[in-house]
């Protein structure tokens, strides 16, 4: 009995040490940093099968290959699993967070869905031929370089700040290309009924031109209709402009806000929110007291 308080406190300082580990590790910390090396790599090995299982030369190496891609995924699949053991220390910021509710959150969350996508494709795809059809998934993988790339980050950040200028801009884009693919449908069905069959084909055109794509496979003859096409064109300039001011204003915003923070805090912050973690001092000093109390009681 006068064991427990030592052994709890032993737990969990080792749980602390493993979150620690497998989140992204500064310099001095030796074992994170070549935790996040090894994952990085088994992404990169992943992302090398998944390529090289397209060409013929590969049928020689297909056990080969088999084998080093279970090996990474078993790897994930423990990271994963690693993860949902720790999340409570990833949520500590959310107060009144139980163990079993942060890890419920971890799994539901973008992060647990795309952990757990990198895992899935290779025991469904070994299910039979049917099913091999869903080994393209498998390249979700790359996703999993989010744990260590600050630039995706930083782009979430902005996406997320500017969602709704953005959609504000798509739904004009989107009202634009309606109306033209109608328009261009009237004016050229009659003259091209097979490239121009109903508004649908025109809605095609629309986007190819509007995008300034321009395939070339659907094109106006009609004077009227090669008119409409010139001032569309000058219109989609313009509407792809507006999402990517959009976004440049929002990479500035970001840039400037991340420079104005103190270059030196008493916190270490999280590597995916940037809310600030309590350092492992800290969190052993707490530890350190919780115990001393609970051995004080008994």
């Amino acid at each position: 009995m006068t064991n427990t308080p030592k052994t709890d406190k032993s737990q969990k300082l080792n749980r602390y040490r493993i979150f620690t580990i497998i989140q992204v590790g500064n310099l001095s910390d030796i074992p994170s940093r070549a935790y996040d090396f090894t994952l990085i790599g088994a992404i990169l090995i992943n992302i090398f099968i998944a390529i090289f299982d397209t060409f013929p030369q590969a049928e020689p190496y297909r056990f080969a290959l088999w084998a080093l891609e279970g090996i990474t995924v078993l790897f994930f699949l423990g990271d994963y699993l690693l993860r949902i053991w720790t999340a409570d220390y990833y949520y500590a910021n959310i107060k009144g967070l139980t163990p079993a509710r942060a890890r419920r959150k971890f799994i539901f969350s973008w992060e647990g869905v795309i952990d757990l996508m990198s895992c899935l494709p290779f025991f469904i795809s070994a299910g039979g031929a049917a099913l091999r059809m869903f080994r393209i998934v498998r390249i979700i993988r790359v996703f999993r370089i989010h744990h260590y790339a600050d630039p995706l980050r930083v782009i979430g950040d902005v996406l997320r700040k500017k969602r709704g200028q953005l959609l504000s801009s798509i739904f004009i884009v989107f009202t634009l290309m309606i109306a033209a693919s109608l328009l261009m449908y009237n004016l050229e069905h009659k003259a091209q009924p097979d490239a121009f069959a109903n508004a649908f084909s025109g809605f095609w055109w629309a986007a190819n031109t509007l995008l300034t794509v321009g395939y070339g496979d659907v094109v106006p003859v009609t004077l009227a209709g090669k008119i409409c096409g010139m001032v569309l064109t000058f219109l989609g300039v313009g509407m792809v402009a507006i999402p990517t001011g959009i976004l440049s204003a929002g990479f500035v915003e970001q840039a400037e806000l991340l420079r104005s923070k103190p270059a030196s805090t008493p916190y270490h912050y999280c590597p995916h929110c940037g809310k600030p973690l309590p350092s492992m001092a800290s969190a052993t000093s707490e530890l350190e007291a919780s115990s001393q109390e609970e051995n004080d009681s008994l």
